[in-house]
């Protein structure tokens, strides 16, 4: 049989340099409600036949796919799943690869002429040009073969350069290689170095700290990457002259390391003020109110301004230093809470140099991150979120911390989050997803085998055994803070001593207490409380069941802790607050095999609770329960304490910093595979990446994209201004919130950023030009809207002329002249709108009652429930079971169900913006015989879509009403014009049809504007011509300013 296609195809002409515009397209079978024997009648028995998938037609019904082309198929085994696999995968990612790498044919169009070049090889049938389906050798896939032969190119190419990482490499590890001399900055506010000057020479020494960002041996990241680290530094003594800081440059440069030199007062005002007193307290939960309350701890309300200035201007600084090393494709690693911003203002500053994001980020946290409760507390925690968020993976050390960056990110700026293949989790933020990953890291065992043979590790653990004999050791080291809980330690260690007496003469407690001096205060009030505690216990059971010391520093030499290791029989952490701590990893590594095993007694408040098995955890706040863990820990037996270190010992030996880099890293590529690049279209197939003009394209997914994506352009308000100027008879709609009104921006609570138009104006610039453009007996304009006629009336209903829709388009007023009385008609979609009221509305308040802050909103054609206003999690819990029993209660109607973000609507299932669209295009035609010569469609959000994909369907109807789609009735519409031809005979040629997403995105529309603000600018050029009052916006960067037929 010969096929035709019910109605004409219609394509876009986008204004090029070249002649030709080539359309590329596939044949498909579709069987509306076939069944799956119909299929094999129809194909023949072609099993290589894909099947399975599905395609949508304009009634927003779902159609089975029986069939694709694909004559090549065998020729792609090698490289893509076999069908027959693919039956079985419906709608999974492979098939939707499988799907966008298929064929395609390809039509030449003559832009000038505006036809189809004929080709002499293709076989004609009535004059009409036929494809052969499922035939390899019919002209139309010519240049597909081609490009294909050079695609197969491109991959050996690009094998060879190792932008392709096999399965192996990305199992066992290894970090993902980008392009060759992948570069990469670790950025730190600390340099992970010691400088350090050699008094006697007076030359300065440097050498690699014990920090997760230091180089390590043996490191595959350091050997296969190109690493830099940047950083300030802390020489000892410290910098005093210009030599002094040129020798230590120049020391760090042979380490690759950059570092930054800030001033003293602003070190003091960012680090001493910002981070550890307003940013560490929050962080670890603390409430601000408990900080003004104790004014001991080092709060100082009045210096928050200028600690915050502080703060933002050093991570300006470094991003200026960033800015002047990077090159495109480089990767930044910012690690902590102290360049929190440096994300968004290296991209800021990136944006004004390349025009477009250069680097590649992550943000990695390695303290935890606070309830959203907390962090909303602080002033600056949506700019903190936002710097954070513009990086592309964000690392967490524990679940924990990356729940409440989630929470808060719900919470405080309203952004949705979800959970992805491979056990990642995606936040949408500004159109793109930042992956949310938690990734443990252990020690360096290395490093700790050589400190092991020291012969100052031998005497240090000689000397604490032989201090207290035949005594058991609980060995404990923290920072002399309130949060490390070292007095609830010692009070469970007193009641141990009390309660066991015992343990008395059999046990001791080794304390070390480290005083980094960094919250001066809160150190010296804790050292004043465990003096107390370390008295009376002394003075109740003697000096010698407890060795207390202070040490001054932020860490004790490695040999001394790991003889403290070696000799304490337990180790015990209690920090009420903390990150990742080491030190019980290192512990249970000091005692390997053949060394006998220890046991672990930490916080279930500590990150590293989460990691280690063995561990017992205990609530420091629960002391009696402490106290029962500490008399189970000295007298678990050998069977059991090396079975807990079993549980462990497996994950610290085998997880340094280097396989936890590349754990992240590999992250960072799945960041950058799992979604397009800044040039990414609408046609681009989720997880394919589109290549930039200089990179080689390997599958045909790649390079469809590619093209759609070079098509898919910014509009050319001049062109636009032309056609429009050109053109004798203009229908011109737009859609409402988030076109002509310009969205509130997501604030501190979730309905900022949910309907946050509601009941808005556009500015005045706007409503000057819809007038202007009413007046004009050219032009039909009409503004369509979800909400309800009474906002859309106070808001535009006073430009005589302008045509008003609300409902989603189904109640409307025809454009009314200055003075006359508007009259409003409805369409009819055949459903008793009374009796769904009377089902729906009881379910509704039910919900209402329960959900503080939602509310019921009721339109001619739909019934809302909006939860914007409710507790974020509480209110998606609701609506989801809502809908469940909506569609149940409501399953004899012809409704269905919109889920936005914050509303849950129930509508007519016919409704659509894409009806009122057809229906003024008819109707404009009835009333002008001339015909429509120009569309212009703008809108920004999902219910708009189907404006765009009716104005194709009404120029593909055009001189064919025999095909053409009626529309609904009409309730209350002038009986004059009651019956409107379906179709009209008058085809105008030029026609100029432009259909306008706001914001670059899938969509149906054939070109796009960046935001309501470009659309009121477009505006004004309509209705002014004023197009040098628009200087400051660029206008189509990839289109000429000619205009073409």
């Amino acid at each position: 049989p010969i096929w035709r296609t019910r109605r004409p195809v219609i394509v876009v002409l986008h204004k090029k340099s070249a002649q030709i515009q080539h359309h590329y397209y596939r044949y498909m079978v579709v069987t509306p409600g076939g069944s799956e024997q119909e299929t094999h009648v129809l194909l023949g028995q072609q099993d290589h036949i894909m099947q399975g998938g599905t395609t949508s037609n304009e009634d927003l019904e779902v159609s089975s796919v029986m069939a694709w082309e694909d004559p090549y198929w065998q020729q792609h085994l090698h490289h893509e799943p076999s069908n027959a696999s693919m039956v079985s995968m419906e709608n999974s990612n492979t098939q939707k690869r499988y799907l966008a790498s298929l064929p395609y044919r390809t039509l030449d169009i003559s832009i000038a002429e505006g036809k189809v070049i004929v080709d002499p090889d293709i076989p004609q049938w009535n004059g009409i040009a036929m494809d052969c389906w499922n035939s390899g050798d019919d002209a139309s896939f010519r240049s597909y073969l081609i490009r294909e032969a050079i695609n197969e190119e491109n991959r050996k190419v690009n094998a060879r350069k190792g932008m392709n990482i096999d399965d192996s490499q990305h199992d066992s590890g290894t970090p993902p290689v980008f392009q060759t001399e992948q570069r990469i900055f670790f950025v730190c506010y600390h340099l992970p170095v010691v400088v350090v000057k050699d008094e006697s020479s007076g030359e300065w020494k440097a050498s690699w700290s014990e920090s997760l960002m230091a180089k390590t041996e043996g490191s595959k990241v350091v050997s296969t990457y190109n690493a830099h680290w940047v950083g300030t530094v802390s020489p000892h003594p410290p910098i005093q002259s210009q030599e002094d800081k040129e020798q230590v440059t120049s020391l760090l440069a042979e380490m690759n390391c950059i570092p930054l030199y800030l001033d003293g007062n602003l070190i003091d005002s960012h680090y001493n003020g910002f981070c550890k007193q307003v940013l560490w307290p929050a962080f670890h939960n603390i409430d601000l109110l408990d900080l003004a309350k104790e004014k001991l701890v080092g709060w100082d309300q009045s210096k928050l301004e200028s600690w915050w200035q502080a703060y933002q201007q050093v991570n300006r600084l470094f991003a200026q230093v960033m800015i002047e090393l990077v090159r495109i494709n480089d990767i930044i690693w910012v690690h902590d809470y102290h360049l929190s911003l440096l994300p968004q203002f290296l991209q800021e500053l990136e944006m004004a140099k390349a025009g477009r994001v250069m680097t590649r980020k992550v943000f990695f946290l390695h303290i935890p991150f606070p309830t959203s409760q907390i962090f909303r507390e602080l002033e600056c925690g949506e700019a903190i979120l936002q710097g954070i968020l513009h990086a592309n993976v964000v690392g967490f050390h524990a679940f924990d911390h990356a729940r409440h960056f989630l929470n808060a990110a719900k919470r405080i700026l309203g952004l949705d989050y979800e959970s992805m293949v491979g056990g990642l989790i995606g936040v949408h933020f500004q159109g793109k997803t930042v992956l949310v990953t938690m990734s443990n890291v252990s020690i360096e065992p290395r490093m700790a085998d050589a400190v092991l043979t020291l012969p100052s590790v031998d005497a240090g653990y000689n000397q604490l055994k032989s201090k207290h004999g035949s005594r058991m050791i609980i060995g404990g080291l923290d920072i002399g803070q309130r949060l490390s809980g070292v007095s609830l330690k010692l009070l469970a260690f007193e009641r141990l001593l009390h309660d066991y007496s015992s343990w008395q003469s059999r046990v001791v407690m080794v304390q070390r207490v480290l005083l980094p001096n960094s919250r001066q205060s809160d150190e010296a009030n804790t050292v004043r409380e465990l003096r107390c505690i370390v008295k009376r216990i002394q003075d109740s059971f003697g000096p010698q069941v407890i060795e207390y010391m202070e040490m001054a520093g932020s860490s004790m030499p490695v040999d001394q802790r790991l003889a403290l290791w070696k000799a304490s029989d337990v180790l015990m952490l209690t920090p009420i607050r903390e990150g990742l701590n080491h030190w019980p990893m290192e512990y249970i590594y000091t005692r390997k095999e053949p060394s006998p095993p220890g046991v672990v007694i930490t916080s279930e408040f500590s990150a590293v609770s989460s990691i280690l098995n063995g561990a017992l955890r205990v609530n420091p706040f629960d002391v009696q329960m402490t106290v029962t863990t500490m008399d189970k820990a000295l007298s678990m037996s050998m069977p059991e304490r090396e079975g807990r270190r079993y549980r462990d010992i497996d994950f610290v030996s085998t997880c340094p910093s280097a396989k936890w880099t590349q754990n992240v890293l590999r992250d960072l590529r799945e960041s950058v595979i799992r979604q397009p690049t800044e040039k990414s279209s609408s046609s681009s197939t989720p997880g394919t990446p589109i290549p930039g003009r200089k990179e080689l394209i390997d599958s045909t997914a790649a390079y469809l994209g590619r093209e759609s994506s070079l098509a898919f352009t910014e509009i050319n308000a001049s062109d636009v201004k032309k056609a429009f100027d050109a053109s004798s008879r203009r229908v011109l709609i737009f859609d409402f919130n988030g076109t002509i009104v310009i969205k509130e921006p997501p604030g501190k609570y979730l309905k900022r950023e949910i309907l946050g138009t509601s009941g808005n104006k556009p500015p005045p610039e706007v409503i000057e030009a819809l007038t202007d453009l009413c007046a004009d007996p050219k032009n039909t304009v009409y503004v369509v809207s979800g909400d309800s006629s009474e906002n859309v009336v106070n808001a535009i209903g006073h430009i005589p002329g302008l045509g008003l829709a609300a409902s989603n388009g189904g109640h409307f007023s025809p454009p009314a002249p200055a003075g006359a009385r508007r009259t409003w008609q409805t369409f009819d979609l055949g459903v008793d709108w009374d009796a769904v009221k009377r089902v729906a509305l009881p379910v509704l308040s039910k919900y209402t009652a329960r959900s503080n802050g939602s509310f019921v909103k009721l339109t001619h054609l739909s019934i809302g429930w909006s939860y914007y206003s409710c507790d974020p999690e509480w209110g998606s819990l609701q609506a989801s079971h809502l809908v469940l029993e909506l569609e149940n209660e409501l399953r004899a109607f012809d409704v269905r169900f919109v889920t936005l973000k914050g509303v849950v609507e129930i509508v007519p299932r016919k409704l659509n913006k894409g009806l009122l669209v057809k229906k003024v295009l008819r109707e404009n035609d009835l009333i002008h015989d001339e015909g429509t010569d120009f569309i212009l469609c703008c809108g920004d959000d999902i219910s708009d879509e189907k404006m765009f994909t009716s104005v194709f369907s009404y120029i593909a109807e055009m001189g064919d009403e025999q095909n053409a789609k009626p529309i609904p009735p009409v309730v209350g519409s002038d009986p004059s014009i009651q019956d409107i031809p379906m179709s009209t005979p008058h085809i105008r040629d030029p026609m100029y049809c432009y259909t306008v997403a706001v914001g670059k995105k899938p969509s149906h529309a054939s070109s796009w504007v960046n935001d309501a603000q470009a659309v009121a600018e477009l505006l004004v050029i309509l209705s002014k011509g004023e197009q040098e009052t628009l200087a400051s916006q660029s206008w189509g960067h990839t289109s000429p300013s000619s205009l073409f037929e």
